[in-house]
């Protein structure tokens, strides 16, 4: 053969095993993110604006070797509320926000702020001692492995308060009313002559408008989302405190097989998740009250004296939780301790010590 033939058939065999080294160097990974609620709510909409954007960002800064392909199904799509964390189990999707709150049988602990109101209203001091507490007690950092999952960052919502179709100037004003209070937030009205109605961010503008309910329990990003402040004019701020919510969980075996520098980077923007969702929802739900005031909602808030005997008018609900849970060999009063100093020590004013005996 012509030595010059020779020489282009050499090069061109080099240049394709250069091409099928490059090809094998990049490695694709397909995942699916779900999520119950749709991107109008932070959680959402941070995952898909933030985390993924920036998981990319870091892929392709360490070198490109790793590049996701990624597929979105929100708002219920693939995954409906309350089952996300399943759903992510068994391969439905591979990674997306759990929300905690709806799913406490699974996560019982993580549900510790929502047994122990009138908190704190910071949503980064909630976000950082729920973490502490998942990193320092072992049964609890633990559910998400016993669920199949990997937690990579949480949220927090912003304070809890009152939406509602009359006036609230009391305690005694609930005589009678039938506030939406989803989950373990029904016990926040036990004992005050209100009752208690089930429903969840996608349900409350109807059954108020309806009559199911006369207002609800809830925070002012999700309120605003679900246009509440249409048909619940009057918004009372309780302060019932921020509450930890639930946070982006990865299946345990897609996550387990990704590359360890991969990993890392999944943990470290699943970090800067938390923080970033702590000051955006803050600065929501400041900027949300006040679009809702100019929209003719009347927002006021409850003296502390009427805060205070609000929270002494509930029946120990905390120390039920725990007992019921310690019960079931879960360490419950060690949550509530390590929650109710970890707020102390980050200076939360509280009307009442839950893990008082």
């Amino acid at each position: 053969m012509h030595r010059r033939t020779l020489h282009r058939l050499t090069l061109a065999a080099t240049l394709a095993l250069v091409a099928t080294g490059a090809a094998h160097a990049q490695q694709t990974i397909r995942l699916t993110a779900a999520g119950g609620h749709p991107p109008v709510f932070l959680w959402v909409k941070l995952i898909d604006e933030f985390f993924i954007p920036e998981v990319d960002k870091r892929l392709a800064a360490a070198g490109g070797k790793t590049k996701i392909d990624w597929t979105r199904a929100w708002g219920g799509t693939l995954i409906k509320i309350g089952s996300e964390s399943k759903g992510i189990a068994d391969g439905v999707a591979d990674i997306g926000f759990v929300g905690t709150i709806f799913e406490a049988p699974r996560f019982p602990l993580q549900n510790v702020s929502y047994f122990a109101p009138f908190g704190s209203d910071d949503i980064g001091t909630v976000t950082k001692v729920v973490n502490q507490l998942q990193h320092d007690v072992p049964a609890m950092g633990g559910t998400w492995t016993k669920n199949g999952l990997v937690y990579l960052g949480g949220a927090a919502l912003d304070s809890y308060h009152l939406w509602t179709n009359f006036p609230v100037n009391s305690v005694d004003d609930l005589k009678g009313k039938k506030i939406t209070a989803p989950g373990p937030s029904a016990n926040w009205i036990r004992d005050t002559g209100a009752v208690a109605v089930a429903g969840n961010l996608n349900t409350y503008y109807e059954d108020i408008k309806s009559g199911v309910s006369n207002g609800v329990i809830t925070f002012a990003t999700g309120a605003w989302g679900a246009k509440v402040h249409e048909v619940a004019p009057y918004i009372t701020k309780v302060n019932f405190g921020s509450q930890f919510a639930g946070g982006i969980a990865m299946n345990k075996g897609r996550f387990d097989k990704l590359p360890p520098e991969v990993q890392k980077i999944f943990r470290d923007v699943g970090d800067e998740y938390s923080t970033r969702f702590a000051a955006a929802q803050a600065a929501a739900a400041a900027g949300l009250l006040k679009k809702m005031e100019e929209a003719g909602a009347k927002i006021s808030e409850l003296p502390a004296a009427e805060r205070k005997r609000w929270a002494d008018t509930l029946p120990p609900i905390a120390k039920t939780w725990a007992a019921d849970l310690q019960a079931k060999g879960l360490p419950a009063d060690e949550v509530l301790k390590g929650y109710v100093e970890g707020l102390k020590k980050n200076g939360a004013d509280l009307p009442r010590d839950w893990s008082a005996k």
